[in-house]
C-alpha cells in the first residue's frame, strides 16, 4: 500500500493533474490497485459540463496511465533498487483499445487496476481497467516510454 506521500515521491505529477489518491495493493511486476476519489471540487467539472458534471474520458486514461507508471516505477525500484531520477519522465507512446462503458460523476470512487505487460528496450506495455462500484467504467491498453529530459 502507498499513501499520497509515497505517490508524490514516485510520480512527478502534481495538483491538479495528480489523479491517484492511494495505492491499495501492489504485486511488483504483476498488478497494482489504486484509488481515485472524484469530487465536485475537481477543476474540470466547471466546464465539463455545467449542470451535468462528467469526468472527461481523457482524464480517466491519464489516471490509468499514472497507475501503470506507479506499477512500472515501483517494480523497477524493488527489483533493481533504482528510483526514478528527477529528470526521468514516462511518456505515452500509445493508447490502444480504449473503451468507455459508463460515465463518472462527482462522488464516484475510481478503482484502477493496472496490469504489467511486457517491457522491451525501455518501452512498457500495460493494461488498465477502471471500475466504479464494481461496474467497469473504462479499459485501455497503454504503451509508455521512459526518457531522460533536460530540466
Amino acid at each position: 500500500m502507498m499513501d499520497i506521500r509515497e505517490i508524490l515521491e514516485i510520480l512527478p505529477h502534481r495538483y491538479p493533474f495528480l489523479l491517484i489518491d492511494k495505492v491499495l495493493e501492489l504485486l511488483p511486476g504483476e498488478r497494482l490497485l489504486a484509488l481515485k476519489n472524484v469530487t465536485f471540487n475537481e477543476p474540470f467539472f466547471n466546464g465539463h459540463f455545467p449542470g451535468a458534471p462528467v469526468m472527461p474520458g481523457v482524464l480517466m486514461l491519464e489516471a490509468a496511465a499514472q497507475a501503470s507508471a506507479l506499477l512500472v516505477l515501483k517494480t523497477r525500484e524493488i527489483q533493481t533498487g533504482q528510483k526514478r531520477k528527477p529528470n526521468e519522465l514516462i511518456y505515452f507512446a500509445g493508447i490502444d483499445n480504449a473503451r468507455f462503458k459508463r460515465p463518472v460523476f462527482p462522488g464516484d470512487q475510481l478503482m484502477i487496476t493496472a496490469q504489467m505487460g511486457r517491457e522491451k528496450r525501455g518501452i512498457w506495455m500495460s493494461h488498465a481497467d477502471i471500475s466504479v462500484g464494481g461496474e467497469l467504467a473504462c479499459s485501455v491498453d497503454l504503451i509508455a516510454a521512459m526518457k531522460e529530459v533536460q530540466l
